[in-house]
C-alpha cells in the first residue's frame, strides 16, 4: 500500500509539474509583469521593475500547490537588460526551488513606425525534491531518503513590437534532463515547452485616457503534447503616470475548448511607484466540489528612474 502511495505521489508530481521545472505560469503575468513570462521584456522601461508574486491554488484542498516568486529587470545601457527570478514551489511533499538570470538586446527595425524586436537568452538553475520526512508510519525498504535533481538549463525569448502590437515566442527548457533516479521507465526527459504571448492595447486616439488589451497565451509541452490556452481582456483607465486595471482570463485544454479549466476576473493598480494586482481563479472542472478557488497576489516598486537615449527600451 505505501509502495502505491509513494508511485501516486510520483507519478501525479512529475507527470504534471515535474516535466516544466519552472515558475508555473497562471495569471500572474498580466499583473504589469510580462518578464515573468518571457525574459525579451527585461530592460524595457525607464524604472527597476520589482514584483513579488504570491499563488495559493486550490485553496481548501490540503496540500495543494503553492508558489511564490520575486522577479526584478532593468535596463543595461540604451538596448540591452538583465534580469532574475527567484521562486519557491510546493505541492505537497514534492518542491522545486530555482532561479533564472536573463539578458535581452533590443534592437530597432523602424523608429517611426514603432517597430522593434528583441531576443533573450536565460539560464535557469532548478531543484526538484520529494520530501519523505513527513511520510507517517513508513516501513517500505524502497522508501529511504529524499529524492532530489538539481538541474541547470536554458530559455530562448524572442519579441516583436509594432505600435501597440506585441508577439512574444519563447521556448523553455531547451536541453533533456535525466530523471533516472526517480523512475528510469516513466520519467520524461523531454522538459521543453513553447508558448506564445501576443496582445493589441487599443485606444481610440494617443491622448485618450482609457485603453482596452486583448491578448491570448498558448503554451505547449514537446513530451506529452499538452497543450492550453489563456483569452484575456483588461480594461485600463490612466492617469498620466497612474493607472487601473479590470478584465479577466479564460483557461482551457486545447482539446477541450467547451470546458475551461478556470475562470478568473482581475485587477490591478499602478499609483506612483507602487503596484497591486488581484487575480481569483474559480475552477471550472472536478476540483470546484473541494476547492474554493486559487488566489493570485502580485506587490511590486518600481525604482530608480532613467530615461534612454533608445526608443526600442520605452
Amino acid at each position: 500500500m505505501k509502495q502505491l502511495l509513494f508511485f501516486l505521489i510520483l507519478m501525479s508530481t512529475i507527470s504534471t509539474r515535474g516535466q516544466e521545472l519552472t515558475v508555473p505560469q497562471l495569471s500572474q503575468y498580466l499583473s504589469d509583469n510580462p518578464f515573468l513570462m518571457s525574459s525579451s521584456y527585461a530592460g524595457i522601461g525607464n524604472y527597476v521593475k520589482v514584483r513579488m508574486n504570491g499563488l495559493t491554488q486550490w485553496v481548501g484542498v490540503k496540500d495543494a500547490p503553492d508558489t511564490q516568486s520575486l522577479s526584478a529587470d532593468v535596463r543595461l545601457g540604451n538596448r540591452s537588460g538583465i534580469g532574475i527570478v527567484l521562486y519557491n514551489d510546493s505541492n505537497g511533499e514534492t518542491k522545486q526551488r530555482g532561479g533564472k538570470v536573463s539578458f535581452a538586446h533590443h534592437l530597432t527595425i523602424d523608429k517611426y513606425e514603432e517597430n522593434y524586436f528583441s531576443l533573450a537568452l536565460s539560464f535557469n538553475l532548478n531543484q526538484f525534491r520529494i520530501d519523505i520526512e513527513n511520510f507517517e508510519g513508513n516501513d517500505d525498504q524502497a522508501v529511504v531518503n529524499d529524492r532530489a535533481s538539481s538541474n541547470p538549463n536554458f530559455d530562448l525569448g524572442t519579441l516583436y513590437r509594432r505600435g501597440n502590437f506585441y508577439l512574444s515566442l519563447n521556448v523553455s527548457n531547451i536541453l533533456n534532463k535525466d530523471f533516472s533516479k526517480f523512475n528510469p521507465i516513466f520519467e520524461p526527459n523531454t522538459l521543453r515547452n513553447y508558448y506564445l504571448y501576443t496582445g493589441y492595447k487599443y485606444r481610440r486616439h494617443r491622448k485618450s485616457d482609457f485603453e482596452i488589451e486583448p491578448s491570448v497565451f498558448f503554451q505547449y509541452f514537446e513530451n506529452d503534447n499538452r497543450s492550453v490556452t489563456d483569452i484575456n481582456t483588461k480594461f485600463k483607465w490612466l492617469d498620466f503616470l497612474d493607472h487601473y486595471y479590470v478584465g479577466f482570463t479564460y483557461r482551457f485544454l486545447n482539446d477541450q475548448l467547451g470546458k475551461p479549466l478556470y475562470v478568473a476576473p482581475i485587477m490591478g493598480l499602478k499609483k506612483g511607484d507602487f503596484y497591486f494586482g488581484y487575480s481569483y481563479q474559480v475552477i471550472m472542472n472536478e476540483l470546484l466540489g473541494y476547492s474554493q478557488g486559487t488566489h493570485v497576489v502580485t506587490v511590486g516598486i518600481d525604482l530608480f528612474q532613467g530615461i534612454s537615449n533608445c526608443s526600442c527600451t520605452y
